[in-house]
């Protein structure tokens, strides 16, 4: 039978591993509690022991990281980024503008395969030419004077 440090080590070992594919760090500060369990049991403490030191140090990590800036993911708004959004920032030909809903520049446009329509921010400029996409408003693209 494999000895109770071993045994600890696997489990970290593994969840290292899982770690690697959710990218969250929470998996790696549970790790890091397992590591503790490991290690009580390398320096022979009983298994109550072991069990007690994994939870306390994976608590306690986990809340460490919770509170951290890398346990935050920062709230984006999808319509605006393009990490998320990978048309924004992309660029786009505008032949004719329309009077819009409002009175405001609208227009029509084929972009991926599909007709759109546009909006214009508010501080560019309604001329034929090139536009990038600045946003995304359900099936709707905000464009501005490309620069």
């Amino acid at each position: 039978m494999m000895a109770h440090w071993m045994i600890w080590s696997v489990l970290t070992a593994a969840l290292v591993i899982l770690e690697l594919f959710s990218g969250t760090f929470y998996l790696l500060m549970i790790a890091i509690g397992l590591a503790a369990g490991a290690l009580s049991a390398w320096l022979g403490a009983g298994v109550e022991v072991q069990i007690i030191a994994a939870a306390i140090v994976g608590v306690v990590a986990t809340t460490i990281l919770h509170r951290s800036r890398f346990g935050k993911p920062g709230r984006t708004d999808a319509a605006h980024d393009p990490n998320i959004n990978l048309d924004i920032g992309q660029n786009l030909i505008i032949d004719t503008w329309v009077e819009g809903p409002g009175g405001r520049p609208a227009a029509r446009v084929m972009y991926r395969g599909a007709q759109w329509d546009v909006d214009l921010e508010p501080h560019a400029e309604a001329v034929p030419g090139s536009f990038t996409i600045r946003e995304i408003r359900g099936s709707r693209l905000v464009v501005t004077n490309h620069h």
